[in-house]
Parts: structure tokens; C-alpha cells; sequence
């Protein structure tokens, strides 16, 4: 149901400048939108380079354990696998992004597990070790680039969603009311100068009588 105005010169100025307020902040929301957008196509282009690294990590990882496997024989790939209980941890800090707060994830760092001889592990086994830590860092690297453009997509149609409202919906809405008011305004004015032009006119004719009778 549309809101009933008031048609007084007062409500038309509070209209007015809502609506100069509403088309600020449409523009500031769309340079936010164009802002975020063109992140997103930067991120698009990371997310994408992320993916071919984690693809050529696990090829050369998964190569490195079958080569492992192969030479060194799976006794000691277990081994070192069970010596090297190492954690991993991620740092994760908020960036303020054009207002909105994404996740930075750092890279990660592994902790030292069990401590073991390096003497007997064979080399092939030490470098499937490596590139199992590489693989690690490239699917950590794929999860953070996609959560901040998961995020950054979000905000992109919120965003929209906004602009579209203001635009669609509340400034002509308040352009309408100020069109309705101004109708209004205009039309009692005419009326007041019809009013006054036949008090007028009246006048005159009263004058005229007296001027005429008194001669």
C-alpha cells in the first residue's frame, strides 16, 4: 500500500532530499558493486591459477609415493609416514575489503613430529614426503582463494539486490510523491490567483458602483 504524503511545501523539501539522499547512495553502492567486481574477476583468475598448481602437486606427489613405493618398498614409506606425525597450522586473519570482511589465510606451517634418523630412508621416500607438505600448501591455497571469492560473490549480489531496490523501487517511489505534491501545490496556487483575480474583479466593480453613484 502506498504511503499517503502529506501535500505541504514542507514535505515536498524532506522528499527532496531523500531523494538526493537515496541517489548518493545508490552511486556509492555501485562503485562499491564495480569495486568488488572487479576483485572478483582478480580472484577468478588466482582461483584458476590455484587449481593448475594443486593439479600439478598431486601429479608429481602421487608420482613421487609410487616411485617411493617402488624403490624404497612400502615398509619405509609407513615408517617415515608414522615418524612424521607432524601438525599443520594455518593462520587465518579478516581483511576489510571495500567494507567487506573476507578471510587472508596464511601459508601454512608444518610442525615437527616425531623425531627420526634420516639414515636408511631412502631418498625417494624423503621426496614423496616433500611433496606430499607441497600438495598440502596448494589445497590450503585453493580452499583460501575460493572461500574469498565465495565471500566477495555474496556481497556482489547484496549488493546488487540494493542498488536494484533503490533504483526500481524507492527513488521513484519518492520521485512520484514529489510529482504528487508538486500537483497538488501547483493546483492550490492557481486556485488562490483564480480566488484572488475574481476578489479583484469584484473590488473594481464595487469601486466603479461607488464612483458612479457619487456623481
Amino acid at each position: 500500500m502506498a504511503e499517503t504524503i502529506a501535500p505541504t511545501r514542507s514535505n515536498l523539501l524532506a522528499r527532496r532530499d531523500q531523494l538526493k539522499l537515496a541517489n548518493r547512495g545508490a552511486d556509492l553502492l555501485k562503485r562499491k558493486r564495480d569495486a568488488l567486481i572487479g576483485e572478483f574477476f582478480d580472484l577468478v583468475k588466482a582461483s584458476l591459477e590455484a587449481r593448475r598448481e594443486l593439479t600439478k602437486a598431486s601429479q608429481e606427489a602421487y608420482l613421487s609415493l609410487f616411485l617411493a613405493n617402488a624403490w624404497d618398498g612400502p615398509e619405509a614409506v609407513k615408517s617415515l609416514a608414522l615418524a612424521e606425525d607432524a601438525t599443520v597450522e594455518v593462520g587465518i586473519e579478516v581483511e576489510n575489503l571495500f567494507g567487506v570482511k573476507v578471510p587472508l589465510v596464511k601459508p601454512p606451517s608444518f610442525g615437527e613430529g616425531a623425531a627420526f634418523s634420516p639414515i636408511g630412508v631412502g631418498a625417494h621416500t624423503l621426496d614423496a614426503a616433500a611433496q606430499f607438505k607441497a600438495l598440502t600448501v596448494a589445497i590450503i591455497k585453493v580452499a583460501a582463494t575460493e572461500t574469498r571469492l565465495r565471500r566477495i560473490g555474496e556481497e556482489i549480489k547484496k549488493t546488487s539486490r540494493r542498488v536494484n531496490a533503490l533504483e526500481q523501487l524507492v527513488i521513484p517511489g519518492i520521485a512520484r510523491q514529489i510529482k504528487d505534491i508538486r500537483s497538488v501545490l501547483e493546483q492550490r496556487a492557481l486556485e488562490e490567483v483564480t480566488v484572488l483575480k475574481r476578489i479583484k474583479s469584484k473590488l473594481e466593480a464595487r469601486d466603479k458602483e461607488t464612483s458612479g453613484g457619487a456623481g
